[in-house]
């Protein structure tokens, strides 16, 4: 019976095309829209994860003041010291990097390019994930010493220098004239739309006598071993540095460590909060397709009411017509489903590229959309259905 019933529905549907076509099409669309961006979502979940490991999940940052804007004023600055007491006082430190940072303009005959410049040691280069592409990192000597040497991100080494190998070559940081030694090998843009390769990198001293004039720190990089528990790492940092910082302990701190980990898992949460929001927002296009299909079964029962009459004439059960109506509200959901998860998918890929991200299609996902479809078409043609299978036969066979 219900095979027969899938049979009558499809040569109805088949004889209005054009009117299939637009009733499931918002079916259509509210399942591509739910596919395609609950395959956004989670796309942009796995690029912030992607570009958070590419620094390590190991990895605590030590930075003066309060987290906030306009925390950072009233904040004694860090001092290499505090780095060193970390190193020899907590356990499961693999190394604590002092670095500090000005915002210079880098310039080359008449190339000129304003970027971050970071004063640091070779153990930044580990801790942060960098590569060197080409050349070497600092000797010992222009560590100790403050050589006037430099490593380019690549996008400074493609302002500067375009196409050409800047080894070798001069370039100026604010009024030091420094010698190119090596250029980073490119990470690209980020997650929140951040050029990661957009950096220069100078021995330290070479940044705190040369450049910044003291001796003052902007963050301690501290980076726990992978056996260590990196929230009791987090725990014994903090600790060490209210004791070097003289704060007591229910005072509040005029430093905060941030956890890789922690921002993380910050992110994404947030990331499967939004990606829950957008799918919802796109299921209510399934709710607009739903009264779509009501209202064009509706339209069905009232043209063919002559034909209903007859078939309860002859035999037909309350039960039968009500079945083949529903049948029919159905599979018009169904063809919406169908189509829809096609042309999401199709979406997703495209708009997964457009933006840079990794195409994830969850199948539990395109499951559930097509799910949903044909509950969608059961709720919603019940009713003109039950009407159907109630007209009276012979009010029904006196219909013109």
């Amino acid at each position: 019976m219900i095979l027969n019933a899938f049979r009558l529905a499809l040569r109805q549907l088949n004889r209005n095309r054009v009117r299939t076509f637009l009733t499931s099409l918002g079916i259509l669309i509210g399942v591509a829209a739910v596919i395609c961006l609950v395959a956004l979502g989670r796309g942009a979940t796995a690029r912030i994860q992607g570009d958070l490991q590419s620094f390590g999940n190991n990895l605590l940052f030590v930075v003066p003041g309060t987290e906030g804007p306009g925390g950072r004023g009233s904040a004694a600055p860090l001092r290499e010291e505090d780095g060193q007491a970390l190193a020899a006082a907590v356990n499961g430190v693999a190394a604590v990097v002092p670095t500090t940072a000005r915002s210079l303009r880098a310039v080359r005959g008449d190339q000129s390019w304003r970027t971050n410049v970071w004063g640091a040691s070779n153990e930044y280069f580990d801790a942060m994930n960098w590569k060197i592409a080409q050349g070497r990192d600092f000797m010992e000597g222009e560590l100790r010493a403050g050589g006037d040497v430099c490593v380019l991100g690549a996008t400074v080494a493609t302002e500067l220098f375009g196409a050409q190998s800047p080894i070798g070559e001069h370039a100026r940081l604010d009024h030091l004239d420094c010698r190119v030694i090596a250029v980073l090998g490119a990470k690209g843009e980020n997650a929140f739309g951040q050029d990661q390769d957009d950096l220069v990198v100078v021995p330290l001293r070479t940044m705190q006598r040369r450049i910044a004039g003291n001796r003052d720190i902007s963050m301690l990089v501290v980076s726990a071993r992978d056996d260590a528990d990196t929230d009791a790492v987090k725990r014994d940092v903090e600790a060490v540095m209210r004791l070097r910082r003289h704060i007591g302990g229910g005072a509040e701190p005029d430093f905060f460590v941030r956890d890789m980990a922690e921002v993380m898992g910050i992110l994404n949460g947030i990331s499967v909060v939004l990606t829950g929001f957008l799918g919802a927002v796109a299921a209510i296009s399934l709710l607009v397709g739903g009264i779509g299909i009501m209202n064009i079964m509706m339209v069905s029962v009232t043209e063919r009411t002559r034909e209903i009459g007859v078939r309860l004439a002859i035999g037909a059960t309350a039960r039968d017509v009500l079945t083949q109506f529903l049948v029919e509200a159905v599979v018009l959901a169904w063809i919406g489903g169908l189509a829809g998860v096609l042309v999401g998918i199709g979406a997703s890929a495209i708009a997964a590229a457009g933006f840079g991200l990794p195409l994830i299609v969850d199948p539990p996902v395109i499951v559930l959309s097509f799910a949903v479809s044909g509950a969608i078409g059961i709720a919603f043609g019940f009713f003109p259905a039950r009407r159907a299978a109630h007209l009276d036969p012979i009010d029904a066979l006196r219909h013109e």
